[in-house]
């Protein structure tokens, strides 16, 4: 059973930084893409980052030069780097698992991060 599990939310001022983790029970050479996402409240949820397999990545436009996303295949993480928060990236964060055989989609149960003075 696989699972993703994120860490690293919490309470972080304007200007500030933190740093996600989601752990993959398993191995993550089966996912072709890692994704993080957010959702705020009432709002629909929206991809963040990704990475594949080969190492290319996707930013949403809101947080191109602010994020970075990295996959650790060995330690079976991946991280969302989050620089110059706004109040506007307070969300729920979500890890996202993608396998194409046969195609599923895996997530975790989400991690809050509020940006606030």
């Amino acid at each position: 059973q696989v699972q993703l599990v994120e860490s690293g939310g919490g309470l972080v001022q304007p200007g500030g930084s933190l740093r996600l983790s989601c752990a993959v029970s398993g191995s993550m050479f089966s996912f072709y893409r890692m994704g993080w996402y957010r959702q705020a409240p009432g709002r629909q949820r929206e991809l963040v980052a990704s990475i594949s397999s080969d190492g290319s990545t996707n930013f949403a436009g809101s947080v191109k030069g602010r994020f970075t996303i990295s996959r650790d295949n060995a330690k079976n993480t991946v991280h969302l780097q989050m620089n110059s928060l706004k109040p506007e990236d307070t969300a729920v964060y979500y890890c996202n698992g993608l396998v194409t055989t046969p195609p599923f989609e895996y997530w975790g149960q989400g991690t809050q991060v509020t940006v606030s003075s």
